[in-house]
């Protein structure tokens, strides 16, 4: 039994100190997305698992948000409504029937906002379901490694620098079997 508690116990803590290291480095969607390695893993992971357009929709969104003119932000709304949001669209994102139509209504008269509530539901999405699942996959692993690599970090250092949440978890597992 104590050999199992130490294996148990020992995978749980390395799962936690690397947990802790990556989240050191920013450990999030917004930083994958903010570097084009990052941008390229994800986006292979989403094509993975058949969900490409919504990180294609959210960079459309981010794109039409730096439209200056009435004239350019009519046209690529248009684009982005035909694109991803009206039904049977090639690449329809996963909304609801309310945020489609008050987009519908948007594009007669696109504001900087009309695909700001539609980006923000996506995003938390992508973010909820499926960059979790790639956190566990070795594209990701690699990312985390070169953006640590690129600010210097060194993953068997953090913990020095830091005082680690993780060494207030460590228990001595024969301290947990009762000698009664």
């Amino acid at each position: 039994m104590n050999g199992f508690l130490k294996k148990s116990h020992s995978k749980d803590t390395k799962k936690t100190q690397e947990t802790y290291e990556t989240s050191l480095l920013g450990d999030s969607l917004e930083t994958v997305l903010s570097k084009k390695s990052g941008r390229e893993a994800f986006r292979d992971f989403l094509r993975s698992e058949f969900c490409e357009e919504n990180l294609d929709f959210w960079l459309a969104c981010k794109d039409y948000q730096t439209c200056q003119s009435q004239e350019e932000r009519s046209q690529i709304a248009a684009s982005i409504y035909e694109e991803f949001i009206r039904d049977g669209s090639p690449k329809q994102v996963n909304l609801d029937f309310d945020t489609r139509k008050t987009i519908g209504q948007c594009l007669e008269q696109p504001g900087p906002s009309c695909f700001t509530v539609a980006e923000k539901k996506i995003y938390l999405m992508m973010e909820s379901c499926s960059f979790l699942r790639f956190t566990d996959t070795e594209p990701y692993k690699l990312f985390i490694n070169s953006v640590s690599k690129q600010r210097g970090l060194k993953r068997n250092r953090m913990a020095v620098r830091m005082k680690n949440p993780v060494d207030d978890l460590r228990v001595n597992p024969l301290l947990l079997v009762s000698t009664d």
